[in-house]
């Protein structure tokens, strides 16, 4: 097999890189790894971790082959994901990997965490590469673009702000990301400029297929797809969801009956989770959220050798027997109209303008 142009000699496992399957990232000409770091799970606002095992564990995953790496503004409320990734990065050749980021989202603070206006997306570009240590990310998105106040300010301000830092050399590619994915092709049939990416969250998962159902539009579109959280946001883990999650009640109950079962036969369901999603024609990448080495290891052997027979066996098993009849399949919704309501109190008490 040939390697693929990320590949350093002195730097990688070149018997792992062999092992690792690279996929062409749309038109952009990236040739990505199966298995993505999400870098979502360097941040606090998930779960307390060893800092210096993450560090550790970023450079590992990018000696055993995996090349891309996705993180965000919004990722820590002073930006740990990217910070950590800054300190992960040092000394590691800068062609040895891909790496994108976002803007637009910056915290959970309902008056000021969005903002998609032109000067802000070019504010936060030159945050993101100062902390990250590099001159450039490959591919700079708009992030979850659903909380915008509408998609003009989208189409008008930040794809344009995009356009223009990738002419100053300081992104290679244009990206859109979001959950309802129905915005995100909005976004991308109205933009004045060719969109090369979309990131797709928790919607090609053992409940949720809604992006196989918008492939032939980016594929026609000749788009890089990636897929991120093919576990759900721990929804699909036998350790379950965080108090956080906004999934409704009756999908709960159908993942925490697939707990069950797995726990019952000694399996994690995430390892299940993770392989029907992995095993989904059309994405290039699947990012995976990752901050220690036992998380990175089921993933990269899910990713290379699949599954047991018993395993198999048991995913076979909660498809049949916990999602075949679950109504409520996906949260689309329900985050954004918390967030307008939250909104719309401090302007009605005149807190903010509207």
């Amino acid at each position: 097999m040939s390697l693929p142009s990320t590949y350093v000699e002195g730097f990688h496992d070149l018997e792992a890189v062999k092992k690792m399957k690279y996929n062409l990232l749309g038109e952009t000409g990236l040739k990505v790894s199966h298995l993505g770091f999400g870098g979502a799970a360097l941040a606090y606002f998930y779960e307390a971790f060893d800092e210096e095992k993450a560090i550790e564990v970023v450079r590992d995953a990018l000696k055993k082959g995996v090349n891309y790496i996705d993180t965000a503004a919004y990722y820590g409320k002073t930006r740990c994901s990217e910070r950590i990734l800054g300190k992960a990065l040092k000394g590691v050749p800068r062609e040895a990997y891909y790496i994108g980021t976002k803007v637009g989202r910056f915290s959970g603070d309902v008056a000021t965490g969005f903002d998609f206006t032109y000067k802000r997306t070019i504010e936060s570009v030159n945050e993101s590469l100062q902390l990250l240590g590099i001159d450039y990310v490959d591919i700079i998105q708009a992030h979850d673009i659903e909380f915008a106040p509408n998609v003009d300010i989208v189409v008008n301000e930040t794809f344009p702000a995009l356009v223009e830092v990738v002419k100053a050399g300081k992104a290679k590619y244009i990206g859109v990301t979001g959950y309802p994915i129905s915005v995100l092709k909005e976004a991308i049939e109205r933009s004045k400029f060719k969109v090369d990416c979309v990131l797709c969250y928790a919607r090609s998962t053992l409940h949720d297929s809604t992006l196989q159902e918008y492939l032939p539009f980016f594929q026609s579109r000749k788009m890089g797809i990636i897929s991120a959280a093919g576990t759900s946001m721990s929804l699909l883990t036998n350790k379950g969801p965080f108090a956080w999650h906004p999934a409704h009640q009756d999908l709960k109950d159908a993942c925490a009956n697939a707990v069950e079962i797995c726990k019952k036969e000694g399996i994690e369901l995430a390892r299940l989770a993770v392989f029907h999603s992995m095993s989904v024609e059309g994405p290039a990448t699947h990012l995976l959220g990752i901050n220690c080495k036992e998380v990175l290891e089921h993933n990269l052997d899910v990713c290379i050798n699949g599954l047991t027979p018993k395993e198999l066996e048991v995913l076979a098993q909660i498809k049949a027997n916990c999602f075949a009849n679950v109504k409520n399949r996906h949260w689309e919704g329900v985050e954004v109209s918390r967030y307008r309501a939250a909104y719309q109190k401090l302007v009605d008490e005149g807190k903010i303008k509207a």
